[in-house]
């Protein structure tokens, strides 16, 4: 074993990078021949979408906080630059790893690749092929310039090829975020006081309900689309009660437009990793425009419908329990309904999706570094 081990810079911002951080992080030191330090990036600043998810998750306090929060895309992604490289340039890595499709991601890898750092992406090769997406952007550029890719399904490697990229930099890893889930419903369900949370009371007094996550902008940006939201809400209410753990933004915008959701949608703040697992893992369905839940419920048989004219994780489509219903109000309420009715699609978790995903990262990166 050499007797310095490779330094790798693992990049964490934003609340879905959280959870494939915290695997990767557990491998790392299980694994034993590699350095990891955690750079936070402060893409997330407000604590119920940050802090927290580092003390249920079991992240340690982050080496490096940047500090980089607020402001438009191209002020937070210029920040993030500024100050990652000075990092960078201090510490010189041998890899910079990033997650996702945040603007973290996408700053990093770019201030990495030119200061001759290699870039790996966890979750490469994803495309919705939607550019009106400000995540669909963030992918395509930081794959144009990664080195070494990890792919959670077959789409990611078709795309990947597709675009000139090199098969032997191309890993058919599983998923991080699957690690995670599994690592975190096992605790759960172990010894993990689920009373202390706030959706436990909700879950106890609805009984049957459904879960809302809304927070794209082709559904919550502009009034035409937060009301045919809306009242696809209030029209599932109708049939089931509905808990809606509200991203900040969704709530801004309905309040300055005064759009009213019924009496039977319950709304909550930001919840927790494991208040909120602990909510949707029993839902009756899963209304959602959010990437990760597609592929969380589907890893747990979660019956789910995504309001959304395309996605980047076919796979939950094509094997999995999802369905993509588009933005028009009677399809969605139709697809909700027949699963609130019991004729729900039933899926298969995918291959590779078995908890092992970050174990098969580190012993690449160990492979490429070491070499």
């Amino acid at each position: 074993m050499p007797t310095t081990r490779p330094l790798i810079h693992l990049i964490a911002g934003a609340r879905p990078n959280f959870m494939k951080i915290a695997p990767l992080m557990r491998a790392i030191a299980a694994d034993g021949r590699l350095q990891a330090r955690l750079i936070h990036t402060g893409q997330h600043f407000d604590r119920d979408m940050n802090d927290v998810f580092f003390q249920e998750l079991g992240i340690p306090t982050p080496d490096v906080r940047l500090n980089c929060g607020g402001g438009t895309h191209a002020e937070q992604t210029g920040k993030i630059m500024v100050a990652y490289e000075a990092c960078v340039s201090a510490e010189r890595p041998a890899c910079c790893l990033v997650v996702g499709d945040v603007n973290s991601t996408l700053a990093c890898a770019i201030v990495a690749k030119k200061a001759g750092v290699p870039v790996a992406h966890v979750e490469a090769g994803l495309r919705s092929g939607d550019r009106g997406m400000p995540e669909e952007i963030n992918r395509l550029v930081t794959d144009a310039i990664t080195d070494w890719f990890f792919v959670t399904e077959p789409s990611g490697r078709t795309h990947l090829l597709r675009e000139g990229q090199l098969s032997d930099a191309i890993h058919d890893v599983g998923h991080v975020m699957v690690d995670n889930l599994l690592y975190q419903a096992a605790k759960l369900e172990r010894d993990f006081e689920t009373a202390t949370l706030e959706t436990d009371g909700v879950k106890r007094q609805l009984g049957r309900y459904a879960v809302v996550t809304l927070h794209r902008p082709s559904n919550v940006d502009g009034e035409e689309n937060l009301r045919r939201a809306a009242g696809v809400v209030n029209a599932l209410a109708t049939e089931v009660p509905v808990v809606f753990p509200m991203h900040p933004r969704t709530r801004k915008n309905l309040e300055m437009l005064g759009i009213q959701l019924a009496a039977n949608v319950h709304v909550l703040g930001p919840q927790s990793y494991m208040s909120f697992l602990h909510l949707w893992k029993d839902a009756a369905v899963v209304l959602t425009d959010s990437g990760g839940l597609q592929e969380e419920t589907t890893a747990l048989g979660v019956p789910c419908v995504t309001m959304r004219e395309s996605t980047e994780r076919p796979v939950t489509v094509d094997e999995g329990s999802n369905v993509l219903a588009g933005t028009d109000p009677a399809r969605v309420l139709e697809a909700c309904r027949q699963v609130l009715a019991g004729h729900g699609k039933v899926g298969r978790r995918p291959a590779l999706w078995d908890g092992m995903a970050a174990e098969r990262i580190v012993r690449e990166l160990v492979r490429r570094l070491q070499a």
